[in-house]
């Protein structure tokens, strides 16, 4: 049985890719800060729900991550993906009213928190010479955008270089990393928005699903092939 750890698993993204795997009979390990929406994600797995695990984790935390490692190691043993779902905004997101605070919140979960995943469950893949990594970026990781702020657009800047470096160089060690770049998504993130988006124009967005799909499609590759980046955008 191949089992995957997925950060932000809690809604979102996250949470659609965690139900994905588990519909085709993967072990997951259940990454989000919250433990109570954790456990949502189980109950809408219905049958799958036996092969799910959470791990309560803040991302931002190394220390925290560290310890969720090697708990899902004495659970799962050796992981075949990670997917790195994680991510947060602010309201106060442009630069003339974005807070050090909130600058330093969004480095530390999307960027630092990949980064600390990574590191954690890396050596493991490297040892195995097999893994691929996932890392749910956005199209402002692209273009900087002012909806999406500066800090948002730095933050996933650098985790597509993440993404480029670990291939540079893990590729050589059986490792290949994704980087999945989605335009506007329908998820509970759109509330952080300074005016968040009314039902018709989310309507008009991607579903998590559809950029589940996406995540599928680049671990489900042949291992000597590297879909190295997506970029998917609704119509």
């Amino acid at each position: 049985m191949k089992t995957a750890v997925v950060t932000g698993a809690g809604s979102g993204v996250g949470q659609a890719v965690a139900l994905a795997l588990a519909a085709r009979g993967w072990r997951v390990a259940l990454v989000g800060r919250r433990e109570e929406k954790l456990r949502e994600t189980i109950d809408r797995a219905g049958a799958s729900a036996p092969i799910l695990l959470a791990c309560p984790c803040d991302v931002a935390d190394s220390d925290a991550v560290n310890a969720m490692a090697e708990r899902v190691r004495r659970e799962f043993g050796a992981i075949d993906v990670l997917v790195n779902a994680a991510g947060t905004n602010a309201p106060n997101r442009a630069l003339a009213v974005l807070s050090s605070e909130n600058y330093h919140a969004m480095i530390n979960t999307n960027l630092n928190g990949a980064y600390y995943c990574v590191q954690a469950f890396l050596p493991q893949m490297r040892a195995r010479q097999s893994g691929t990594i996932v890392n749910v970026v956005s199209d402002a990781g692209k273009v900087a955008s002012p909806k999406a702020g500066p800090a948002y657009v730095a933050s996933k800047f650098g985790l597509a270089g993440l993404t480029q470096s670990i291939n540079a160089e893990e590729r050589g060690h059986g490792v290949r990393a994704c980087a999945v770049f989605p335009g506007d998504i329908d998820t509970p993130l759109l509330e952080k928005r300074p005016t968040p988006p009314d039902a018709e124009a989310r309507r008009r967005m991607l579903q998590p699903s559809d950029v589940a799909a996406c995540v599928l499609h680049c671990i489900e590759q042949p291992p000597h092939v590297i879909i190295e980046e997506l970029l998917v955008r609704p119509r």
